[in-house]
């Protein structure tokens, strides 16, 4: 809520739901649930939330097309979904682990990689 400085509770759950969905799907099988493995119970809730694990990880390899499927869960109010991205990003690279992060950051194409902090913050990785 913070990080977007939305004072609506709802709100921001339907903004982390919208970003979760998007990474879990881009994400290896296994790397999705390694990641869910050390989230929170109702955060993991969120994350596993109709999920089908068919066809995954979808190959989408730019930050247009990932931000687009943020931005389809995301309420009319909530228009940057690239704002809504970093923010959940950063909630995880405080709350996850540094390695799982490395884990689903090096299964990420470069430019969905480039929206998370530590990429940003320690220069780009390889």
């Amino acid at each position: 809520m913070a990080l977007l400085d939305c004072p609506d509770r709802h709100e921001a759950y339907l903004a982390l739901r919208a970003t979760l969905h998007a990474l879990r799907d881009r994400l290896t099988i296994e790397e999705a649930a390694q990641l869910a493995a050390q989230l929170p119970m109702l955060i993991r809730g969120f994350y596993y939330e109709s999920w089908d694990p068919t066809g995954k990880p979808l190959k989408e390899r730019h930050r247009e097309e990932f931000l687009a499927r943020i931005k389809q869960e995301l309420r009319p109010r909530q228009t940057d979904p690239e704002r809504v991205a970093r923010a959940v990003f950063q909630v995880l690279a405080n709350r996850i682990s540094e390695g799982e992060i490395e884990d689903v950051e090096h299964v990420l194409p470069k430019e969905i990689r480039d929206l998370w902090p530590a990429t940003i913050q320690q220069g780009q990785r390889q």
